[in-house]
């Protein structure tokens, strides 16, 4: 078994092979990424035998295009979290930091580590993600508008004062756009270019949250049935999951996504901490459905009041309920994929 380890960058790959003992057996750079350099890799590892495997470190904006070479090759393909690299390489005798020994170091700990992720092509949760992440931004744009927007307003009356958040709507950037065109200064004018900009943008993210909305009520109709996940908390589900089917049980789901519980030996091993490991971004989306269900579902909120019944406290609560909330995501996003593949092998048929 041969573990070829990969250090991805931006204008460059290095790759290190080692045996199943860690022992390194080649070293090699590519001078590109393009498609060529990644294929070259390939024939490369060729003298290594067919029984390889490629382990990359978890940065796909950095990996995309390898991944992608790589599996339209027929390789398999792994991926290593920067935190478990960056430990392998701090074990490691190796002195300093360079290519070839972030290369070695995920070589290494794919070795230790055999249930990583593997890579795949999976256009869907990409476009989705590509999708979410665009209108994040343009929300995170709207949001620097508004608030010079809302310092001009101050400076032209400082008794004008919206109230928080109703700058988004289009009524209320009417009523600012015709108060403003009662002034004839400099300020009035800008104050007007940021109330276009910001009416524009809230066009664009609104027509964005129409088509995740329409995507994940095709790609993903189990997991919109769960009470709380609506158009944007699905996109983000399936755009960072990136294909369920890779997590070998719930359980090592709910590690990726920072639900699974961490214990307390501090004399206490009933009681959990909070734990920050995990995809962030998921926890995130997991812990609004929460707070959804918690305010809306009576299933919820009975199992945290039974819970607050034995002592838990508010917070402790809302963690059970987001580690079985995992749970269900989990079965939801497996019977999407199902019938995903259901409807590819009919038409292959």
């Amino acid at each position: 078994m041969i573990m070829l380890g990969i250090d991805a960058h931006k204008r460059s790959h290095t790759v290190v092979a080692v045996d199943h003992l860690g022992r390194q057996l080649g070293i090699k750079t590519t001078k590109a990424t393009t498609t060529a350099e990644h294929l070259e890799l390939v024939r490369w590892a060729d003298q290594f035998g067919v029984d390889r495997t490629w382990a990359v470190e978890d940065c796909r904006h950095l990996s995309r295009r390898l991944e992608r070479d790589m599996l339209a090759a027929g390789e398999s393909l792994v991926r290593v979290p920067p935190k478990m690299m960056a430990h392998a390489r701090d074990a490691a005798r190796t002195y300093g930091k360079s290519d070839p020994i972030d290369a070695m170091a995920v070589a290494r700990a794919a070795l230790r580590e055999p249930n990583l992720p593997t890579a795949h092509l999976d256009p869907a949760s990409r476009e989705l993600r590509l999708l979410v992440d665009h209108r994040e931004d343009l929300v995170a744009e709207r949001t620097r508008h508004i608030n010079r927007l809302r310092w001009h307003m101050h400076e032209i009356d400082p008794g004008w004062d919206p109230s928080p958040r109703c700058l988004t709507t289009f009524k209320h950037l009417r009523a600012v756009a015709a108060r403003l065109a009662g002034h004839n200064t400099v300020i009035a004018r800008i104050a007007a270019d940021l109330v276009a900009r910001i009416h524009q943008l809230t066009v664009d993210v609104n027509s964005l949250e129409a088509e995740l909305d329409t995507r994940t009520s095709r790609l993903a109709p189990k997991l919109r049935e769960v009470h709380g996940v609506a158009g944007l908390s699905a996109a983000k589900l399936v755009g960072e999951v990136a294909a369920v089917g890779r997590f070998h049980s719930r359980h090592a789901f709910a590690r990726h996504n920072g639900t699974a519980p961490t214990p307390v030996w501090s004399g206490n091993s009933d009681r959990h901490r909070l734990s920050r490991a995990g995809n962030r971004q998921l926890n995130a989306a997991i812990h609004r459905i929460a707070l959804t269900q918690a305010r809306s579902h009576p299933d919820a909120r009975a199992y945290l009041e039974r819970r607050t019944e034995k002592n838990a406290t508010r917070k402790e609560a809302m963690r059970s309920l987001k580690r079985r909330l995992s749970d269900v995501i989990y079965r939801a996003m497996l019977a999407d994929a199902e019938r995903v593949a259901d409807r590819h092998d009919r038409r292959a048929a």
